[in-house]
């Protein structure tokens, strides 16, 4: 399976387009934009599809508009991929945020995973619509219940502490005050972190997108028809297209260019003595 995929292989190379009309064709949506799939809602069901029955869709928020919704739906994702022995680690927090190139490239992986089981062919009596619908009504069923429990709860303890609140107003009053200041405090420290943080995010996707454009240079390089057989080319490919940061791709393009090294100097002392 292609569960390990390095940056340079062709998935990589898919286009946004494709990628929308692979998700709306498989499973009958009308997405736009590669952000509307940055739920994760999109990508839990394309396993399902993949895996049938594998995803349990009524943990599955499609209505996902918050972050916070946005998450569990991850989690629900990465679970499944752990059951399913699919070594892939989800960056939730840069997905949830809906830029549109972190959920490109996690779709392009997505799509060439789910090419790479039983040769990309689906389930012809899997119907995503009824899946979703079907998944929905459980999750809504589900959520009533907790929301009735919750709230006959809730009115028991008002009608038990009603008294209790009137004879400690004030001091209550004072505490609320007091722990409201200490929590606005706390808010503005956890701000500036997340901004510093934010910009740290920004200053290292910069730097990444820096360094993918110098290799796709190089990719095209030693593509072109004039050097793409020449040895070096050849051992830089081997290591662009290594599946993993293993230090065997290294050694491997070493060895290549040092047998081609060794044939070609055989090759000169053969004719030389033809000579």
């Amino acid at each position: 399976m292609a569960s390990n995929i390095g940056m340079m292989d062709s998935a990589y190379f898919v286009g946004r387009n494709e990628i929308l009309t692979w998700i709306n064709n498989r499973l009958q949506l009308n997405l736009s934009r590669i952000e509307e799939a940055a739920s994760g809602a999109v990508q839990c069901q394309m396993i399902d599809m993949t895996y049938p029955g594998a995803v349990p869709m009524h943990k599955v928020n499609f209505d996902a508009k918050s972050e916070y919704d946005m998450i569990q739906n991850y989690k629900v994702l990465q679970e499944v991929f752990n059951k399913l022995k699919i070594d892939k680690h989800i960056e939730v927090n840069r997905l949830v945020k809906g830029r549109p190139l972190d959920n490109l490239e996690f779709l392009q992986w997505l799509k060439r995973y789910c090419d790479s089981v039983n040769g990309g062919i689906m389930n012809e009596n899997y119907d995503p619509v009824e899946r979703r619908l079907k998944g929905g009504k459980e999750r809504n069923s589900k959520g009533s219940l907790k929301s009735s429990k919750s709230l006959q709860a809730n009115n028991l303890h008002n009608l038990a502490s009603g008294d209790a609140a009137g004879i400690n107003k004030n001091t209550v009053s004072k505490q609320g005050k007091t722990g409201v200041a200490a929590a606005s405090s706390e808010v503005r420290a956890l701000s500036k972190e997340i901004t510093d943080l934010k910009l740290s995010v920004d200053l290292l996707e910069k730097e990444r997108d820096f360094y993918f454009a110098k290799l796709r240079d190089i990719e095209i390089l030693c593509q072109s028809t004039k050097v793409e057989n020449h040895p070096m080319a050849v051992a830089i490919k081997k290591i662009l297209y290594a599946a993993d940061a293993k230090e065997s791709a290294l050694e491997e393009a070493q060895e290549f260019i040092s047998q081609s090294v060794d044939n070609g100097e055989t090759e000169e002392a053969n004719e030389e003595e033809t000579d």
